[in-house]
């Protein structure tokens, strides 16, 4: 479908981001992709410590480096859902884009000033300040690994599964604003999770079943036909589990 609108996609990138990024640029020929450089992980712990404390800290960092280096573990998985949903786990190269410090940072506002985009869409990327929500004048959009807003925040999927809370598996689409994804939702993808799934395929898995969500909220951003809602599931940030806790969970209830 060719497009004369202009759309700005923001995000750190990853393989999940870019099966949704592909997916849009697929249906949408006018889109350009900003790409900030990722947040340090010593700014990162900090502002989490600061959060919940350094112990809790610390233990959701050891359930990161799990992550991290266990990916190659389920490399099979990831390949699997990769090859039956036809999803694209690299940003195909056609693509303009373009590399800017942080979301938050003058390069990237002047560079959405400069392209004047019709809808602006975050997916993996850090969380958009007040004075940068303000400074962007068309709908700001997000893509989130979780339902909201029961599951805002981190490891949405992994949550779902922990708790047995299977029917809230899923993704969601919402308008951006100061909070953790607490703006008001879009649409919604509720899926049924495989039992293979673990904490390194989550959001690709999840990504992969809700491409079509991500395209219908752009498309009525360029109608301007955003209709938000409202949901009654009980609001929680969620964050990674820390170590303890993810190593019980697997043990336990078989949920890695």
């Amino acid at each position: 479908m060719a497009s004369q609108n202009k759309i700005i996609v923001v995000t750190a990138g990853g393989a999940y981001a870019w099966v949704i990024v592909n997916a849009l640029a697929n249906r949408f020929d006018t889109l350009e992709v900003v790409v900030e450089q990722p947040e340090s992980k010593a700014l990162f712990l900090k502002r989490r410590a600061r959060k919940i404390g350094w112990l809790q800290t610390a233990g959701q960092f050891g359930t990161m480096l799990i992550s991290r280096f266990g990916k190659r573990f389920a490399q099979s998985r990831s390949n699997e859902i990769i090859t039956t949903s036809g999803a694209q786990p690299e940003l195909a190269p056609e693509i303009p884009v373009t590399r800017v410090s942080s979301a938050n940072a003058s390069d990237c506002l002047d560079l959405i000033a400069a392209k004047k985009p019709d809808v602006v869409f975050l997916a993996g990327c850090r969380m958009l300040s007040k004075s940068t929500l303000a400074a962007i004048s068309c709908p700001v959009i997000n893509y989130h690994s979780g339902i909201n807003p029961k599951y805002r925040g981190l490891a949405g999927g992994w949550w779902a599964r922990a708790t047995g809370d299977h029917e809230n598996y899923g993704t969601t689409v919402h308008l951006v604003d100061a909070g953790v994804d607490t703006g008001e939702t879009l649409y919604q993808a509720f899926l049924t999770p495989d039992p293979r799934e673990t904490l390194m395929t989550d959001s690709l898995a999840m990504a992969a079943g809700s491409r079509d969500i991500a395209l219908r909220a752009v498309e009525d951003a360029l109608n301007g036909n955003l209709q938000p809602s409202s949901s009654d599931l009980p609001s929680v940030q969620r964050f990674h589990p820390p170590i303890w806790t993810y190593l019980m969970t697997g043990l336990v209830k078989r949920v890695w």
